[in-house]
């Protein structure tokens, strides 16, 4: 798989089921990686683990998760014997930003500088030595995902001089589908998804929701829904 028929690899995978799209994408790539977020990500998790027993699967501990997070990703490495490997930000920089602008300054000045620092730059240091990686994206997460393709090129974290591919299995699939492979292959999740928390991030940034609101509703609520992405998945918001 290459960038010059990513176009034609997309389209084929809009007709095919998720564990057909990883078996593909496994299957043709070697090195590559996936990102587990410590939430619903662990229906694509097992459902690649099925695959290859050897997937690579990494987390972004920004230092500001749930309890119930750290706990959670703990369990599913002990469990499935997965080597999920911890991504962290660069100290320097965290202790420069919180000494100029205290601990909470996201509600002031918006959720990207605190995010660049925590997120953005150490996953661009992570998928800097692979070729392609896999996310848990779905298209009704939120406004900016609305359009997300199966497979795409990520101009957002491409290395100088060398292409990133990257991959949305659950693209196409909801929630509720989501829900379903959980509870069919009894999975663990999260314990803050039973105490009204559907999208899970950092402590201070995510909140439980009511009924009838959407799922990111509880992500970086004072902010408006069109802006709720923390740079992960920036190439959402390019356009040409």
């Amino acid at each position: 798989m290459n960038k010059d028929n990513i176009t034609e690899i997309n389209e084929k995978f809009q007709r095919m089921e998720p564990k057909q799209i990883l078996q593909e994408i496994l299957g043709s790539i070697g090195n590559i990686t996936l990102s587990f977020s410590g939430a619903e990500d662990i229906a694509l998790l097992i459902m690649a683990w099925k695959i290859n027993r050897d997937i690579r699967g990494f987390t972004l501990d920004t230092g500001r998760l749930h309890p119930e997070t750290y706990r959670f990703i703990d369990q599913v490495r002990e469990t499935y014997a997965l080597n999920i490997e911890f991504v962290y930000p660069d100290t320097a920089a965290i202790q420069q930003l919180t000494r100029d602008k205290g601990l909470f300054s996201f509600y002031r000045d918006g959720h990207e500088e605190c995010c660049s620092i925590r997120k953005t730059e150490p996953l661009r240091r992570q998928l800097a030595t692979v070729d392609a990686w896999i996310t848990g994206q779905r298209r009704d997460q939120s406004p900016t995902r609305a359009d997300v393709p199966v497979a795409q090129i990520d101009t957002a974290f491409a290395a100088p001089g060398r292409n990133l591919l990257k991959f949305n299995p659950f693209a196409n699939w909801t929630s509720a589908d989501v829900w379903n492979y959980i509870r069919m292959f009894d999975l663990p999740y999260n314990a803050l998804h039973d105490r009204g928390f559907v999208s899970i991030g950092c402590e201070p940034c995510t909140r439980a929701i009511g009924p009838n609101q959407h799922e990111r509703e509880g992500r970086w609520w004072w902010e408006e829904a069109t802006a709720k992405e923390c740079g992960l998945h920036k190439v959402n918001l390019i356009t040409d």
